[in-house]
């Protein structure tokens, strides 16, 4: 009961139902349709059977336990030869970065004319199709083997995966900043770097410390081909059927990655 003199509030009033949508149900269905035929069509090419994966289980358990226990007695030669993995992947990434500021910022279709912009993504396409282990092959022809060859590698392969990340972070910016200096007459390198760069270098930061990560693994996968550093020394153990030594080597590559990603995150979280 309510209280004398009072009165009843309004029952709000019910929003009808909305009516079912059957052109988006038409569409969701022909994506999934359209991505299981995908799947179906992948699954032939790739051979995929897991009965005969499933036979050699225990193939795979009896090699697995080859790796046990890990044989560190070269221990001093790994780090060694870790350390200039490092430095591939550091020099890599640093190089690319140099390249992938300038095709990020021409790469960018809200700032750049569809004239350089398109030339530009298509080149970054060409960078980012081809592995850097085909590149690492390139460059041992021109420069021999070692380090260096691996360091070009994997500067030319990342300045197209960066370029291409930085482009985009570009293009999501907020264009209030970049008018408003523009309202001050400044000109178009000025816009740049007062209204675009200070948007997007968080984000350029956090890709670029990502990158690091990636061509630390890369930089060891180079090393198998010739390119110098720890992949040199898991190639031949890996030859030589040494799997102890193999599991050493694997052992202080995953360390490596888990204290760069450790450190990266504390740098991508001050930096955003």
């Amino acid at each position: 009961m309510l209280p004398a003199g009072s009165h009843q509030p309004p029952s709000a009033t019910p929003t009808p139902p909305e009516g079912f949508d059957w052109r988006r149900a038409l569409w969701h269905g022909a994506f999934l349709l359209g991505f299981a035929a995908l799947m179906a069509w992948a699954w032939q090419g790739a051979r995929i059977d897991p009965v005969l994966f499933l036979q050699h289980s225990e193939n795979s358990m009896k090699l697995a336990r080859e790796f046990f226990p890990p044989d560190f007695t070269d221990w001093r030669i790994y780090v060694d030869e870790m350390a200039v993995t490092l430095h591939m992947a550091l020099w890599g990434t640093f190089l690319a970065v140099i390249a992938a500021i300038p095709l990020g910022i021409l790469g960018a279709s809200n700032i750049t004319p569809w004239w350089i912009y398109q030339p530009i993504r298509r080149m970054m396409d060409m960078l980012r199709a081809v592995n850097e282990m085909v590149f690492a092959l390139f460059f041992m022809v021109s420069v021999g083997l070692g380090p260096f060859a691996g360091t070009l590698a994997l500067a030319v392969h990342t300045a197209g995966v960066l370029g291409k990340l930085f482009s985009e972070v570009v293009e999501s910016i907020d264009h209030r900043p970049v008018e408003g200096i523009r309202s001050t007459g400044a000109n178009r390198l000025e816009e740049v770097v007062y209204g675009v760069i200070p948007q997007v270098l968080p984000m350029w930061v956090s890709y670029t410390l990502y990158r690091f990560e990636s061509n630390v693994r890369s930089a060891a996968v180079v090393g198998m081909i010739g390119a110098g550093g720890i992949g040199f020394f898991l190639n031949e153990t890996m030859k030589t059927y040494n799997y102890p030594a193999v599991a050493a080597i694997m052992a202080m590559i995953i360390a490596t990655v888990m204290v760069i990603d450790v450190i990266s995150a504390r740098i991508r979280k001050a930096a955003l």
